[in-house]
């Protein structure tokens, strides 16, 4: 029995302690329209900005300004007041670019003193002052991407190979079948040296026939990333919606978004390492993830498959031919952004959601293990994302939920989150507080303080521990009566 004593005073002891961190939660926190995100375990999160418009791609400049686009609108710099963890709450905001026909990406040069951005159409450059007081002498670097459909254009400049530009640019239809030839310049990932554009800088790339392949048949590669200690090129792509497999819809599970890995990048963009310039099977060829296919075989998770098998285009000939995924997301979560952790061992990976699967699926930021400059879990894992900030209640979505797009991370390590649906930013910070575990799964309940905007407060961690406690007691009792 005395053991058993020990046993709960220890549990109520380190319920103690989780209540004094949770205690050192912010005053007046905003909170949501909706139900209350969930948070995963070992992570604090809080809404700190709203009012936005269609936020979309978010970076910091060198003076820790955060920079947003609102898609239609323009760039938006934004200040904090920082008292902390996930204190923040905005000091200033201020119109830094306007210009409607900018739509998501967004880029700063290593010395912070040029901004890049895109817009369905062009890449352009400005002349931008470190301390964030504006921008100057716009340029068209890169030109005609122009198409239907999916209209985001990333950018990402590389660390590794100076004044390296990556472009990715989506197909102009659920099914492009134009994109089976390069030269289409859709679904496509391009490498542009815009430290020596055409005509002695005259002139802008076109993105058709200008730059470096680094990927092709990529479907809607929304997200890319650079990790930090290889320098290789890692995408998130949204695959195909409302497919068949030899006539029967498996449009539900199939095909699975993917991450895919483009090689390294050099100086000269000669190198060939990986899979650079690599063909990934768009519009021929998909990632399974749901496993319930007509002549599955001995596919699995990842596999390379055929939406109609025959003798020029089969499962065989798409292993063979394309490129797989590194790992295979479920079907339809729409990943816009990836970036990685300082270090490269997290890569962490927003996902819109779903439109068109009768179970809504995404709506969340993840994380994904990392060691070596590649992903920890195989290519064949369903459990390679962690949730770490999912919506409580996936059926009010899309309409009363937040839905991930742009990811940042500022020099402590915290993760920013925008949401273009309800016009947020959020920011989440590891190794803080949290008060419970679990994996932020969508169907887990929130634990929300009367007073507190932040997730996992210190009422919910007292509650919890204290039933806990309560808990090991009633059943430390029963097993010694």
């Amino acid at each position: 029995m005395g053991f058993i004593i020990k046993a709960a005073l220890a549990a109520l002891l380190h319920a103690s302690l989780t209540y004094a961190q949770a205690a050192a939660t912010c005053a007046n926190a905003l909170k949501p329209s909706y139900s209350a995100p969930v948070v995963g375990a070992g992570y604090t999160a809080q809404l700190i900005a709203t009012g936005l418009k269609k936020p979309r791609g978010i970076l910091f400049d060198r003076e820790g300004g955060l920079l947003v686009v609102q898609q239609g609108t323009g760039i938006q710099r934004l200040t904090f007041t920082d008292s902390g963890g996930t204190c923040l709450a905005v000091k200033d905001s201020k119109t830094l670019v306007a210009d409607s026909g900018l739509n998501h990406g967004i880029e700063l040069s290593p010395d912070g003193r040029t901004l890049y951005a895109s817009s369905a159409d062009k890449v352009y450059s400005w002349a931008y002052d470190a301390a964030g007081t504006g921008v100057s002498g716009r340029r068209t670097l890169v030109q005609n991407m122009s198409n239907s459909d999916h209209v985001s254009r990333t950018l990402l400049l590389s660390r590794r190979a100076e004044g390296v530009l990556l472009v990715s640019r989506g197909s102009s239809e659920n099914m492009d079948m134009e994109t089976r030839q390069v030269g289409s310049g859709r679904s496509q990932i391009r490498a542009f040296n815009v430290t020596d554009l055409p005509n002695g800088g005259r002139d802008a790339f076109d993105y058709g026939s200008g730059g470096t392949v680094l990927g092709w048949g990529l479907r809607n590669s929304v997200g890319v990333a650079e990790e930090p200690l290889t320098g290789g090129v890692f995408s998130v792509e949204n695959s195909a919606d409302q497919i068949r497999r030899q006539g029967k819809d498996i449009h539900q599970d199939d095909p699975g978004e993917e991450m895919n890995f483009h090689g390294f990048l050099n100086g000269s963009l000669s190198s060939k390492e990986g899979n650079q310039g690599g063909n990934f099977g768009y519009p021929d060829c998909f990632a399974l993830w749901g496993t319930d296919v007509p002549d599955k075989g001995d596919m699995v998770v990842g596999s390379q498959f055929a939406l109609d098998p025959n003798d020029q285009l089969n499962d065989k000939t798409c292993a063979d031919k394309y490129v797989a995924p590194r790992l295979t997301f479920q079907a339809h979560m729409a990943p816009l952004d990836i970036k990685f952790n300082s270090n490269g061992t997290e890569a962490y990976v927003a996902f819109h959601g779903s439109w068109n699967r009768n179970d809504p699926v995404g709506y969340k930021l993840s994380v994904v293990s990392f060691a070596n400059g590649q992903p920890v879990e195989p290519p064949t894992s369903t459990t390679a994302a962690k949730d770490i900030l999912s919506n409580a209640d996936l059926s009010a979505c899309p309409g009363k939920c937040f839905r991930p797009v742009g990811l940042a991370i500022d020099d402590k390590g915290r993760i920013f989150m925008s949401s273009d649906s309800t016009g947020e930013i959020y920011v989440l910070q590891k190794g803080d507080m949290t008060a419970l575990g679990g994996g932020g799964s969508a169907t887990s309940t929130p634990n929300v303080g009367p007073r507190s905007g932040r997730y996992r407060t210190a009422e919910g961690a007292w509650m919890a521990a204290g039933a806990a406690v309560l808990g090991l007691l009633g059943g430390m009792l029963m097993v010694a009566i």
